[in-house]
């Protein structure tokens, strides 16, 4: 008999949702010389070796992807859980920000001799006394003593408290900042494609250390220091939240950091002030002002996990953001092509944990709004699996195999592809934006202002920042490249297949608020209530 699955009721502040309810349960090579040649010959050998050891040297993907529950070890290669994270029992204090929270399950990945020591801040978004998922978090919160609430100022009726990032400071007087993708419930850290970026253990600053403005350069770990702590502020408009936790991090040196934070806020911002921090798309069009792009046509994939209502014609979508997403630095650049990497019904009834996969993906296409919408979308979806028979036919192109076909997205990923043919990379950014307004914000209005709704934020890297003349590689199934030919290479970890594969001309999306009769691998089915 066929069993029904009813689709959650959480929502994110897209107006479509992450959808969970909390569960229950290469160095560089050294050269020895065997005999010694003269003084002037030995520099010019070691000169050599040098240049060889540069030329050669690669780079680990920034971004992890988390650990897959139900994949083989061999797809599950240089991946990351939450116990990886959370189990050092030097951790001694931990913030964690998120939009779904199950307090049980972020406990039991702390070190069991140390979880009842560390200093647990939850910060989350619901505001309302009332609000069930804020009496269930209270609930859990009470069963322990080191654990401490915090609710985030949301003035923006449709906003939400997107962002998912964790503060870890340890006894060994460092600090690390992680951003990621999965909230803090079972079943992102199990069977859904989702992405990390650790940053270096942070030191604190010498007593004699300065930061100066000359410094504050995008890409550096002052400016990235300089807008996190912005970000952090934003949350003390207009109560005490975040103020113990940024007089902390002001004493660390965020020197070693190399990228870019994109983050959001919620409120009116204008775009003529001075301050050094922007929001939304904003934030994105400043940052890649200072990265270099190929001048040659480009492609940018947009691969998210719900799209909102963007409007019944393209111009917020064309005009403002992928305005933003299309800038760079550069002579004779040309407007990149845009790809929106979705996943339709028959993908998710494929995925690991069938339909239920489903309560975390969202869109519609319903409405006369939604279908105008789904029409200019329709042409630049392309597929998360990347092989559904009712797709565009790839025909001889050689698949480059990401093994996370069957664990459906809730991971963001935003990248532009240099030269898709030999998969470098412009850039690439890892956030909690979905592609709607409430996280990227709206076109600026009559007063120059950027209305934007939820919190949000991630981090964008390019090659440049780790090496002059580096180059960018997208690897799959490993975090790591080999050795490089000429330049410094930087690897990145991508979630999906390439060549990415376009929709059929029948295909539409996965739609969470629709019936679908069809039963999944498992047997179910999946009616919306």
């Amino acid at each position: 008999m066929e069993r029904a699955i009813k689709r959650p009721a959480s929502f994110d502040g897209d107006g479509v949702g992450d959808g969970d309810q909390p569960g229950r349960k290469s160095t560089p090579l050294s050269l020895t010389h065997p005999v010694s040649p003269p003084m002037k010959k030995r520099r010019l050998a070691e000169d050599a070796a040098g240049q060889a050891a540069v030329h050669s040297q690669t780079f680990r993907s920034p971004f992890q992807l988390t650990r897959i529950r139900d994949l083989p070890p061999e797809l599950n290669r240089d991946t990351i859980s939450l116990k990886d994270i959370l189990g050092d029992p030097l951790i001694s204090e931990c913030w964690e920000f998120n939009y779904l929270h199950d307090i049980d399950f972020l406990m039991n990945a702390f070190d069991e001799d140390v979880r009842g020591l560390v200093k647990v801040h939850v910060v989350h978004g619901f505001w309302k006394k009332e609000d069930p998922n804020r009496l269930e978090l209270q609930n859990m919160a009470s069963r322990y003593s080191n654990v401490s609430l915090h609710s985030a100022f949301l003035p923006e009726m449709f906003g939400t408290h997107h962002s998912k990032m964790m503060i870890l400071l340890r006894h060994d007087d460092t600090a690390q900042i992680v951003i990621h993708t999965a909230n803090m419930i079972i079943r992102d850290w199990t069977n859904m494609t989702q992405a990390v970026w650790l940053s270096p253990r942070l030191p604190l600053m010498k007593s004699s250390q300065q930061e100066t403005s000359q410094e504050h350069r995008v890409g550096s770990g002052a400016k990235f220091k300089m807008d996190f702590l912005n970000y952090l502020r934003s949350y003390d408009t207009r109560r005490v939240t975040c103020r113990p936790i940024i007089s902390q991090l002001e004493k660390y040196d965020f020197s070693a950091i190399k990228g870019s934070l994109i983050a959001s806020v919620p409120g009116r911002h204008s775009i003529h002030d001075e301050s050094p921090t922007r929001w939304g798309w904003a934030a994105m069009a400043q940052a890649l002002k200072a990265v270099p792009v190929s001048p040659a046509k480009s492609e940018v994939a947009v691969q998210v996990s719900s799209i909102a209502t963007l409007g019944p014609t393209d111009s917020w979508l064309k005009n403002t953001l992928f305005k933003a997403l299309g800038g760079g630095r550069g002579t004779g650049l040309q407007t990149p092509e845009f790809k929106v990497v979705f996943p339709t019904a028959d993908e998710i009834r494929k995925s690991l944990d069938g339909y239920a996969s489903g309560g975390s993906i969202h869109t519609k296409i319903q409405s006369s709004q939604q279908m105008k919408q789904l029409q200019y979308l329709k042409p630049i979806f392309c597929h998360w699996a990347n092989d559904s028979a009712d797709g565009t036919d790839l025909g001889d192109a050689i698949i480059k195999e990401a093994g996370r076909k069957r664990a459906a997205p809730h991971i963001k990923t935003y990248i532009r592809y240099g030269n898709m043919s030999d998969q470098t990379i412009d850039w690439a950014l890892v956030t909690s934006a979905n592609l709607s307004k409430q996280a990227w914000g709206e076109a600026v209005n009559q007063a120059g202002e950027i209305r934007i709704s939820s919190y949000e934020l991630g981090v964008l890297v390019w090659p440049a920042l780790y090496a002059e003349d580096a180059v960018m590689k997208a690897t799959f199934l490993t975090d790591s490249l080999a050795e490089a030919d000429n330049k410094p290479a930087v690897a990145l970890r991508l979630p999906y297949n390439l060549p990415l594969q376009p929709y059929g001309k029948q295909e539409v999306p996965w739609v969470a608020t629709a019936n679908h009769s069809e039963p999944d691998w498992m047997g179910q089915v999946w009616k919306h209530e």
